[in-house]
């Protein structure tokens, strides 16, 4: 039996009917130690799917991963599209950023420790990286690490820690030496949500959600073994997480090689609130737009592909990610300008009647893509990378 008929038998008999459906807004799952599961099935999934490590297909088997090839993670994603299956386990930063530096930079220790619990679920992250005052100037950070025994004590704040109210973990950059250059004193270490001095402040956005945050570190205690990699040279690691995090950001905002269902969603919308006239979008200019958006993404689609085709050999990310960042960031901006088009007056809110179908609740997506721009490094840094970085051009 070759591996697509294997997995297809599997997934025919292990994937619940109720996962085979787009997934509501109010079954979305809380993972980690405030797991929650609104639909029993669920949890039924993530665990069938974390038993054969294919809530994280390609990484290693010894740490709970599928060890598949990336050919036979390709042939897996095919399947579970063909059914329409959710995600078992939600992106997250676990999956898309702790996960590979840990699997890159971390000790076998870490790993084991941390690896596992990431496939099923188990544990949820945040990023403690920007600080108020020091943005885009990321070296100039000021949380201080002091060694005291086999700890290091932390002072300082972190801003704009997504999710960090719902996090079990947090990796953080701490400056441990204020009197060597700023990029050549920090150091990655991670540290339980739950210390003792660690307090987090949600902040109200204009979307009206609070996914960020501010956290602040008062004498809290980190043994010295959970530093990553070597203590001042945090830098290091922290350059190539931001690699992982700005190749996920773009994949999550792009669409797939066909434009996929976000581009069939659009269609659909278009037909419905703006007309249509035997299956063409009654309007010429809305329906020119839809097109050019689902051959962006197609495009963006294809370089993504042939991106992932620098990790065939295990290497990870390198400064395409800031293209696919930075690119993915205009095609989510201009979905949801579309988006605003079509629903036009009818989706103007975002709770009471009529709200609830997600496809309506349009303005909250909208302004939190404003947001897109600044995330993950901004798009005036990622155009700075792609001119010196990937161009060549001169300072």
């Amino acid at each position: 039996m070759s591996f697509r008929e294997e997995t297809r038998a599997w997934l025919e008999e292990n994937c619940p009917a109720s996962m085979r459906t787009p997934m509501p807004a109010d079954e979305l799952p809380a993972f980690g130690r405030r797991a929650t599961y609104k639909n029993p099935d669920t949890k039924l999934w993530l665990d069938r799917m974390a038993d054969r490590g294919w809530t994280t297909p390609m990484w290693p088997a010894e740490y709970g991963g599928g060890g598949l090839s990336k050919e036979q993670a390709a042939v897996l994603q095919e399947e579970l599209d063909r059914i329409n299956a959710r995600l078992a386990l939600g992106g997250g930063m676990g999956t898309s950023m702790i996960g590979p530096a840990l699997l890159e930079f971390g000790s076998p220790e870490q790993c084991r420790e941390h690896i596992p619990r990431i496939v099923r679920g188990e544990i949820w992250w945040c990023q403690g990286y920007s600080e108020p005052g020091f943005g885009s100037d990321l070296a100039g950070l000021q949380t201080r690490a002091v060694e005291d025994g086999d700890d290091y004590v932390i002072n300082g704040s972190k801003i704009w820690t997504s999710n960090a109210d719902q996090a079990d973990w947090m990796f953080c950059l701490v400056r441990t030496d204020p009197d060597v250059p700023k990029h050549d004193g920090i150091t990655f270490i991670l540290f339980d949500m739950e210390s003792p001095g660690v307090t987090v402040s949600p902040i109200r956005l204009i979307s009206g959600a609070s996914p960020f945050c501010q956290t602040f570190m008062d004498d809290v205690r980190v043994p010295k073994r959970n530093v990553v990699s070597t203590p001042g040279k945090g830098w290091t690691v922290a350059k190539r997480l931001l690699q992982y995090e700005r190749t996920s950001i773009g994949g999550g905002m792009g669409g797939g090689l066909s434009g996929g269902s976000r581009a069939r969603s659009m269609q659909a919308l278009a037909k419905r609130y703006a007309g249509h006239v035997e299956g063409r979008i009654d309007d010429d200019g809305l329906r020119a737009r839809v097109i050019e958006h689902s051959m962006n993404d197609r495009a963006f689609g294809l370089s993504m592909r042939r991106g992932g085709e620098e990790s065939r050999s295990g290497r990870a990310p390198t400064f395409t990610s800031s293209f696919f960042k930075y690119y993915g960031t205009e095609q989510n901006k201009d979905r949801y300008e579309i988006l605003a088009s079509i629903l036009g007056v009818q989706a103007l809110g975002w709770s009471g009647d009529g709200f609830a179908d997600r496809e309506l609740a349009t303005t909250r997506e909208w302004l939190r893509s404003r947001a897109n721009s600044i995330e993950g490094g901004t798009s005036e840094i990622q155009l700075n990378i792609i001119a010196k970085r990937i161009l060549g051009l001169p300072d």
